[in-house]
């Protein structure tokens, strides 16, 4: 027997949620995101220094992840071509396609998790803005690591630049590695999957996609162990501030326009309002603006108090 939705249930939100909406602030964060990745690209000096400070840190923590990936990748085309498709595009796919499921299927969660990724590309943002840091894939060759989307530009549309088509690199910047939003965002949609998904299926995948999304991103050297964790710090962070976003915005849209106020009406003797401003009668009449502020006045200047007190109603002009 069908389920029938009652006020407040699933169904609700969608009255209020329109994708001619979602769609230009959805465009509008993705915007903010690309441009943001081009704040840092000058400081290549800086960002090379950084990420020789996370591969330091790494080893005094005794991480070495990146490099036996990378070796793996590089060795196995069967895996490294795959990894190359997979770092290259399925960011771009994955993310938008678990967002328009919410807003079609979960329509009643869609804004806390739309909000919350939003809210966790723009800490994403400031990590790229105020630490610039160079992929492993870019140090010097005595570090060990291979570009293994370099190696395989011949398979997919990129070149030796990063991610982005052939003759487009310098359109991206390289240095934006801390955080990993790849992580990230993988990270978003397998809650999403998770939760929301249903069948086990879906669920085995909402935990396989951000898992195989970080082996990825350090088997092809486009990021260090220490940038996923970085990312899914972000996402946790966007997690808890995401509720306080949505609070402002909901203050911010339900802020009062100007306008005139409206006049108070004010009650007649026997506690039925009588509009200040006057109220029709018929065609052409109109009663006079009262000022009462005793039942006296209310009832006439020429009623006695008894009449005032019956409610009697003013004399006609």
């Amino acid at each position: 027997m069908p389920q029938t939705e009652t006020p407040g249930t699933e169904a609700a939100p969608r009255s209020r949620l329109r994708w001619w909406t979602e769609l230009p602030l959805i465009l509008l964060v993705y915007s903010c995101y690309s441009a943001g990745r081009l704040l840092a690209r000058g400081d290549v000096a800086g960002a090379v220094g950084h990420g020789l400070t996370i591969l330091r840190v790494e080893k005094v923590l005794h991480l070495n992840a990146e490099h036996p990936l990378n070796r793996l990748f590089t060795r196995e085309p069967w895996l490294g071509v795959p990894a190359d498709f997979w770092y290259a595009s399925l960011h771009y796919l994955v993310t938008p396609a678990v967002l328009v499921w919410m807003f079609r299927a979960h329509a009643r969660h869609y804004r806390a998790a739309r909000t919350w990724l939003m809210t966790s590309t723009f800490m994403g943002l400031i990590g790229f803005t105020l630490l610039p840091t160079c992929p492993p894939r870019l140090l010097s060759a005595g570090h060990g690591f291979v570009d293994t989307m370099a190696q395989y530009s011949t398979y997919g549309w990129w070149g030796d630049q990063a991610s982005a088509p052939r003759g487009m690199g310098g359109m991206t910047n390289q240095y934006a590695a801390m955080p990993s939003l790849h992580v990230g965002w993988a990270l978003w949609c397998g809650v999403m999957l998770w939760r929301f998904g249903g069948s086990r299926p879906t669920k085995v995948l909402g935990v396989a996609y951000p898992v195989l999304t970080a082996l990825v991103v350090m088997g092809t050297a486009n990021h260090y162990l220490l940038d996923a964790v970085a990312g899914v710090a972000v996402m946790g962070a966007g997690l808890l501030l995401a509720p306080w976003v949505a609070r402002v915005a909901d203050l911010v849209r339900s802020r009062p326009s100007r306008s005139v106020p409206a006049v108070p009406a004010v009650p007649d003797a026997t506690g039925s309002p009588i509009v200040s401003a006057g109220c029709q009668t018929s065609a052409g009449e109109r009663i006079p603006r009262q000022r009462a502020s005793s039942p006296d006045f209310a009832a006439g200047p020429d009623a006695s108090p008894t009449d005032a007190g019956e409610g009697a109603p003013a004399p006609a002009r």
